[in-house]
């Protein structure tokens, strides 16, 4: 190993520069102009793997975007990691709130810039970076290690499913690693153990066949920016929880370990308030923080639109409005049924003078994992060597529903190897990555090959 830890340390800032090509790609899922930049991002990510000495790589047409595949199998009786991550990226909206262009990475204050550093590519880059390191030094692996990186995950991996079941063979391994996923807080390595499920939405109202003069009509017909208000404001009680009847039937409850734990958490909610910016934090009485943001499911107004916007005055009664819903679920729900729950509730408190249309967008199922698994040990023991210290067990808010895909599909348990930190922007503008982190996870993904292959 230490000829392993020597090739990374001496390489250090050729990786920088590398990511920093990687990052310049603008691979945004969501906006079909970039679809020959997501395309542009998947040879690349293909490249780096050839590069570093894996076999078999290809691309793999999807109906939509296509997978980065890649693998070495040449450790016969040792365990096989099934490596995913996606190569796509959130758009970058607002752009002027960017310190520096989001495409152009750029580093300040042993931090790089750019879309995409944190979420996925930069993480995903340094396991690439880690295999590149041992079959550069000596010429083969502790373990077998396939690849699967894909280019849909930030628009819901919509053919994620299928292309798993179609691809069996391709993916048979023992573990599934993520990075993907964020430390605790700066100095705290971690390792996740659970993650929220989603289930999103639109609504559409209409009033009128198109948008009505506000003095001749006002008082004729119901405001859709009114009526569809009205319908959002029915969702939740005054102490944030959620009306939806048989919303909450299926929650895990927490456990009196689990509470026990996180009160021994370095989380000071003054800083954490104070880095929001928010006036005061709010959520489900009855539970802290950490629990309402881990632990308990949440709804929330993703988007609102609806009649003029522009400046100045436009006496308008809008024919439309429109709302974006998401709702992240916690173990044990199901996106189906709380969709099912969540459309007939809408349905039975809209009035009838508006017409009211409910379109289901994605969604994902949550996922849990007990904590003393042999390889959430052995990770754990890889994170000790690459950062110095011990990580500590959480769960996270967020989604990454193919977690639940490659249970319920392929049967795998997962290790979820995250080296983000919750201030790093994903999704945000000035989204980073801690080079540190980005550096010591290298190293600790080295090891986590030795350690898995002696579990």
């Amino acid at each position: 190993m230490n000829a392993v830890v020597d090739y990374i340390n001496v390489h250090r800032d050729r990786y920088v520069d590398e990511l920093k090509q990687y990052l310049a790609i603008p691979s945004i899922s969501a906006l079909p102009e970039h679809s020959g930049d997501v395309r542009r991002a998947a040879e690349w990510t293909a490249d780096a793997l050839r590069t570093a000495g894996m076999n078999n790589v290809r691309l793999i047409d999807t109906p939509g975007n296509p997978v980065v595949y890649g693998d070495w199998l040449n450790a016969p009786g040792k365990p096989t990691i099934l490596f995913y991550g996606h190569y796509d990226v959130q758009p970058v909206d607002p752009v002027n709130l960017w310190t520096s262009p989001p495409f152009e990475a750029t580093v300040r204050d042993g931090e790089i810039y750019a879309r995409g550093a944190a979420d996925d590519k930069g993480q995903v880059f340094m396991h690439i970076k880690a295999i590149e390191a041992y079959l550069k030094q000596g010429g083969s692996l502790p373990v077998n290690i396939r690849f699967f990186i894909e280019g849909e995950e930030e628009v819901g991996s919509v053919h994620l499913d299928d292309f798993v079941r179609a691809h069996r063979d391709d993916l048979k391994a023992d573990v599934l690693v993520i990075s993907d996923t964020t430390m605790f807080d700066r100095g705290v390595p971690s390792i996740c153990y659970s993650l929220r499920g989603l289930a999103y939405f639109q609504i559409d109202v209409r009033g009128s066949k198109s948008d009505l003069h506000s003095g001749v009509f006002g008082g004729a017909v119901a405001n859709p920016a009114i009526v569809l208000a009205q319908i959002l404001a029915q969702m939740k009680d005054r102490g944030g929880r959620i009306k939806i009847p048989g919303f909450y039937d299926d929650v895990r409850p927490l456990s009196d370990e689990e509470r026990a734990e996180w009160k021994k958490l370095p989380f000071n909610e003054t800083r954490y308030r104070k880095d929001l910016g928010a006036p005061k934090l709010f959520g489900e009485s009855g539970y802290t923080t950490l629990e309402r943001v881990w632990a308990r499911p949440t709804l929330d107004v993703n988007g609102l639109h609806s009649g003029f916007t522009g400046e100045g005055a436009k006496t308008v009664l809008p024919a439309t409005a429109m709302a974006k819903v998401s709702m992240r679920l916690v173990p044990n729900q199901d996106p189906q049924k709380i969709g099912d729950l969540f459309e007939a509730y809408v349905r039975k408190i809209a009035p009838k003078t508006v017409e009211v249309k409910i379109t289901r967008m994605h969604g994902g199922k949550p996922w849990m994992t007990e904590f003393d698994n042999k390889f959430v040990r052995a990770a754990g023991r890889a994170i000790e060597q690459g950062f110095g210290k011990s990580p500590v067990f959480v769960r996270e808010g967020g989604s990454i529903p193919v977690v639940a895909t490659f249970e319920r599909e392929l049967g795998l348990p997962s290790v979820l190897f995250g080296v983000g930190l919750p201030d790093e922007n994903a999704h945000a503008p000035d989204e980073k990555l801690d080079l540190g982190n980005f550096h010591n996870g290298i190293i600790a993904s080295a090891y986590l090959y030795q350690e898995i292959a002696n579990t």
